[in-house]
Order: C-alpha cells, then sequence, then structure tokens
C-alpha cells in the first residue's frame, strides 16, 4: 500500500477457539466505535470447543460499509499453526504483529509486509505469573495494548471500553486494564507506531448508535410481539435466540404482585417437539414460537404441514447455518430458503420473511406473530448466522406502536350475531377463514381440528371435490399473503441492469454497486423481504434487460423460486451469481461475477 490508510482497513485476529480471545476482540471493536468511526465486526469460528483455528476480523470503513471484505491489512498472529497461511492473506503493504517466537523466514519472510514482533507469551508470564489459567485471557489484551499504540487508539477508549464490557465487574477491569498497559508500554519502547494504517476520530457517523445481535433483537421483538409460548431444543447457531428470550422475559414478562413470570418456556426433548408444542399453543390461541437452524428446521417439517392444512398461527425462527447435513454449524448461509419455503409433504407454500438488519430481525418478529394470526398459518423467520451472532452497529429499537393484529377471531358476540359459521369456510374471498379459541363461552364455537382432509364445516372427508377445493383456498390465501408480507425496498432508476438480493446479501450489494459505479456501471437494486414474492418484483424486472439474483446459496434457491413464479417471457432476463464457503459474503463475490458476464460478447441468435 503506497498511501495511508486512515479509518479504511480490516484487522484480522488470528487466534485458537477457546482462548478467551473474543472479549478482547470486542474491546478493540468497542474502542474503536468511541471514536466515532464506523467498524463492522465478523467472528469466523470452529464448531468445536477449544483447539482449532478461529479468526476475528475487524473491518474499519468511514464509507459505514457492514459487509466482510476478504482484503486483510493488519494481523494480529497468535496461532502458530496457522502463522504461515494467515501471513499469505495479507494484503501487500500490510502489517503484521505477531507473538515474537514465531520465525519470520521462508514463506513468511514477505518484503511487502512490516512485522512487530511482541513477546506475548513471555509478558504475560512476567506480569502475571500468579493468574494461573487466567494468564492466557490476559494475554489477549496485551495485544489490545500493543495494537492501540500501533494505530492511534487512545488509552482512555480502550478503558472505556473495558468498562462497558465488564460493567460492575471491578477487578476484572482493573486486571484486564493491567494488561492492556502492559502491552501500551512495551509497544511503545519497542515498535514504531504505524504510519500506514491510521485511525482518527470522527463525528457523526456512530453517534447515537449502538452494538446489536440479530438474534438478541430478534428476542426482544419476540417480547414486544406479545409471544408467550417459546419451545426450543438448543441449536448453534439459534440457540441465544431463546437464551435472550428469557432473560427479556425474566426482566419484562413478570407479575409484579406476584413474582410469576407471565410467560412459559419449554426447552423439548428435541425439535419435533418443540413444534408440536408451538402449534399446540397456537391453536389453543397463545403466541408461540420456537428456534433452530436447519437440521431442526428437517425434524419439523410433520408438524408444520399441519399448521399449514390445519390452519394454526405458529412462528419459527430458522437462523440459518452452512449445509448439507450438520454441515458447518458456525458458519454462514441462505441454504434453507427453498427448503422453508415448500417444508412439509405434497402441496404446501409458506410465508418466509427475510430480515437484512437488527433493526429488521427486531421489526420482522412482531410482524411475524401478527402474520401468523391473520394467516392462520405457520411463518417463518430465515436469519442467518452472520446476522444472528455477528455485532452490529445499529440505531435504537423503536418502542411499537400498533396493536396487535389477531386476525379473524370470533368471540361469542359474534357467534351470535352471524347465526352459523364453519371453520374452514371462505366468506371474504381471501382464502383466509375464521376461527374461534377454546374456551369460548358459546356453544357452537367449538369444532374438530384434522390434519386429514376436511370440509369447510370441519367434517372429516376424503372427497375429491372438497379437496380440490380446500387447495385451491390455501392458495388465495397465499396470494393474499403477497400483499401482507413486507414489501421490497426498491431503488429503481430505469437503469438497464438492475441486483435483486436479500437477506444479509444486503451489506455487500450496498458496497458493490460502488465499486461497479467505479467500473462505469450502475446498476438498479431490489431487495426481496418476504415470500411469496410481492407484485413488485415482477414489475420491477419487466423494467429491465438483465437481473442479477445475489444469494448466499449453491443452487441459487431465490433464483429458482422466482424461475418457477415469474411470468414465461421474463426468466430469460435473470441471471445468477452464488456465493456458499461459508464466510459471509463480500462486494467482490458480486462485483467480479457480474462484470464477467456483463462483458462476455452478446450471443447472436442465428
Amino acid at each position: 500500500m503506497s498511501q495511508r490508510a486512515v479509518n479504511d482497513f480490516t484487522i484480522r485476529v488470528a487466534t485458537v477457539n477457546g482462548s478467551g480471545s473474543q472479549s478482547s476482540n470486542l474491546v478493540l471493536t468497542n474502542a474503536i466505535y468511541r471514536l466515532g468511526i464506523p467498524v463492522a465486526p465478523k467472528n469466523v469460528f470452529p464448531s468445536n470447543i477449544e483447539g482449532l483455528p478461529t479468526w476475528f476480523d475487524v473491518r474499519v470503513t468511514r464509507h459505514g460499509y457492514r459487509c466482510r471484505t476478504r482484503d486483510i491489512d493488519v494481523l494480529i498472529a497468535l496461532n502458530a499453526t496457522t502463522w504461515v497461511s494467515d501471513v499469505a492473506e495479507v494484503r501487500p503493504g500490510g502489517i503484521v504483529l505477531h507473538e515474537a517466537a514465531y520465525p519470520v523466514a521462508g514463506a513468511t519472510q514477505r518484503a511487502d509486509l512490516t512485522y512487530y514482533a511482541v513477546p506475548f507469551a513471555e509478558l504475560a508470564k512476567a506480569h502475571f505469573a500468579d493468574k494461573g489459567d487466567l494468564r492466557k485471557y490476559l494475554l489477549n489484551m496485551i495485544y489490545v495494548g500493543a495494537i492501540a499504540h500501533l494505530l492511534g487508539i487512545p488509552e482512555a477508549a480502550i478503558e472505556e471500553s473495558l468498562r462497558g464490557q465488564f460493567k460492575k465487574k471491578t477487578a476484572a477491569i482493573e486486571t484486564n486494564m493491567h494488561a492492556v498497559r502492559v502491552g501500551l508500554a512495551y509497544a511503545r519502547e519497542h515498535l514504531s507506531a504505524s504510519d500506514a494504517f491510521v485511525l482518527e476520530p470522527m463525528s457523526g457517523k456512530t453517534e447515537g448508535q449502538l452494538f446489536f445481535d440479530g438474534n438478541k433483537a430478534a428476542a426482544l421483538g419476540c417480547i414486544m410481539g406479545g409471544c408467550t409460548v417459546a419451545a426450543w431444543y438448543p441449536i448453534t447457531p439459534s440457540s441465544s435466540l431463546c437464551e435472550s428470550f428469557i432473560q427479556y422475559a425474566d426482566r419484562y414478562r413478570v407479575d409484579p404482585a406476584t413474582g410469576a413470570r407471565n410467560v412459559a418456556v419449554i426447552q423439548a426433548e428435541d425439535e419435533l417437539a418443540a413444534a408440536g408444542m408451538v402449534f399446540g399453543a397456537g391453536w389453543a390461541g397463545a403466541r408461540a414460537m420456537t428456534s433452530t437452524s436447519g437440521p431442526g428446521i428437517s425434524l419439523m417439517a410433520e408438524y408444520v404441514g399441519f399448521g399449514y392444512f390445519a390452519e394454526i398461527p405458529g412462528v419459527i425462527f430458522d437462523v440459518q447455518r452452512a449445509g448439507p447435513s450438520t454441515g458447518l454449524p458456525t458458519r454462514t448461509m441462505q441454504g434453507d430458503v427453498a427448503f422453508a419455503y415448500t417444508l412439509s409433504h405434497g402441496d404446501t407454500k409458506h410465508v418466509v420473511l427475510l430480515p437484512a438488519t437488527v433493526e429488521e430481525a427486531y421489526q420482522f418478529s412482531m410482524d411475524a406473530f401478527d402474520l401468523a394470526d391473520r394467516l392462520q398459518t405457520p411463518i417463518f423467520v430465515l436469519s442467518d448466522l452472520d446476522l444472528g451472532m455477528n455485532s452490529w452497529l445499529t440505531d435504537p429499537l423503536p418502542y411499537p406502536e400498533k396493536r396487535f393484529d389477531r386476525g379473524k377471531v370470533l368471540d361469542a358476540d359474534d357467534l351470535n350475531k352471524i347465526g352459523s359459521w364453519g371453520r374452514y369456510r371462505d366468506v371474504d374471498s381471501d382464502g383466509i377463514t375464521y376461527r374461534t379459541t377454546p374456551g369460548t363461552p358459546h356453544a357452537e364455537a367449538g369444532y374438530f381440528t384434522r390434519g386429514t382432509g376436511h370440509d369447510e364445516e370441519a367434517r372429516y372427508s376424503e372427497n375429491p371435490v372438497v379437496w380440490t377445493r380446500t387447495l385451491d383456498r390455501l392458495v388465495r390465501k397465499h396470494d393474499t399473503a403477497r400483499t401482507l408480507v413486507p414489501q421490497p425496498v426498491v431503488d429503481d432508476e430505469k437503469r438497464k441492469v438492475a441486483i435483486v438480493a436479500y437477506g444479509t446479501t444486503h451489506h455487500a450489494v450496498i458496497e458493490a454497486r460502488d465499486r461497479l459505479r467505479e467500473e462505469g456501471l450502475e446498476v438498479d437494486y431490489l431487495r426481496v423481504r418476504a415470500l411469496p414474492l410481492a407484485p413488485d418484483v415482477a414489475t420491477f424486472i419487466q423494467r429491465h434487460e438483465r437481473v442479477y439474483v445475489v444469494e448466499q446459496n449453491r443452487d441459487g434457491q431465490l433464483y429458482g423460486i422466482m424461475r418457477m413464479e415469474l411470468p414465461t417471457h421474463l426468466i430469460a432476463r435473470l441471471r445468477s451469481v452464488r456465493h456458499y464457503n461459508g464466510v459471509p459474503i463480500d462486494a467482490h463475490a458480486i462485483v467480479e461475477p457480474l462484470l464477467a458476464q456483463e462483458r462476455q460478447p452478446a450471443v447472436i441468435a442465428e
């Protein structure tokens, strides 16, 4: 790198899982944020408990980009096993802060890098000989001090970040700050500050924002959305969603007079049982949810089909990870889209919400319960590990103002007025029928709920005409959902080329559009926020010659859904761009294949 990079570079910390580096990395991230500089942390960690390599990237970006980048400028190397390969990934002109015992020779002896050797292990042993197992954790704080000196992070910002991390744990704050000062003192004496990568305070970029992860935001949305039943089975990367829901419920859903918690949380024996509990609670009139990931979704298929056909509300959060099978439990992917959309047996199509931000993880959680009640059906909220478990800078989450939408629920007074009703009778031509809840004090309130054939009055039927009529009504309900789900976000300037994306891919698209503009290509953008596809999607594609559908899975699942559901004359306009290596998508993964296709000579039809 020939010029100074001010507030625009990426730091990678390479350590081993179980070393306690997460806390120090968050302290470093928060210290940069406290300088007013936008920062995007990404944690790439293995699924084993301890010992394998782990990486934590801190992207410093004055432009406010939130996606990962493959460009590594500053390496903090504390894993001997990956030492050679970690150095190989640093861009020319980068710097390497490393354990002094690692040899700078052979493959790692690159003339285009600047090396800063620090005896981290010796410093930790000399200053914290009495700390036992805690010493390895304090070693991480030593590198925070050293990198703070190299990049120009004020000591006060580190201390403020530490106090935020450990809150009222005074002893922990003092001990960790001592370790930071050890690193600072060594670096000041032995290392010259970097003049290539510099942090300078900014104003207005991060003011009022806070760090929040998507799982925690979704859990808060469940509280605000009136959820009173959570049934779950732990699975990475969704476990923290229900764990956060429990913490919020303990704080905000407790009867002040009796101290009783007014929600029910059940850890089921497996995901199948959890889904059964959700639909049982939904049938009884409660707002109920579960959270899981791909393997758990597989086990829920039978109950989800029952909820769809018996028309029972329930909310399922799928925090996606890389598959197939158990796959890569701690890596991210958008691989469950097609699976969730049609989960179960036979002709089913579900409503799927696709949040891209922390704010949407929160808002769509509330929306999911309203949609489940309004449509009387399972609602999927598809997040992913990147959104769910990584920290994101976000504006404060707003307190909800609208009332709950419970949909077409008949009480005793309603039943007295209408005289007769049928549980599966469509009287409004929107595919949505009326229901009652157990305990309604009226002789006509009861009906039989079954997952096998039934007619409009909820009576058992295997009549082919009745069966066809029921499935056709469910299609009408699905079409009604197109107008009720979160609508696409559209930036359309009538250009020839456009991008369609969804979920966390959105953040890479933001940067990719800037990079494409630098290459002389302006593109429009539509972000899908839910399935079924809204009518605006077809209209958008109609206005463009080529539309690139960008997603994080091998097979182009949204691309496939669009090809099945859009008018035939629009299909030829679609192109697929896919990223599926398990780490969050970056702008390069969009720009390079898109430009390659755009620069191909036009094919002349014979």
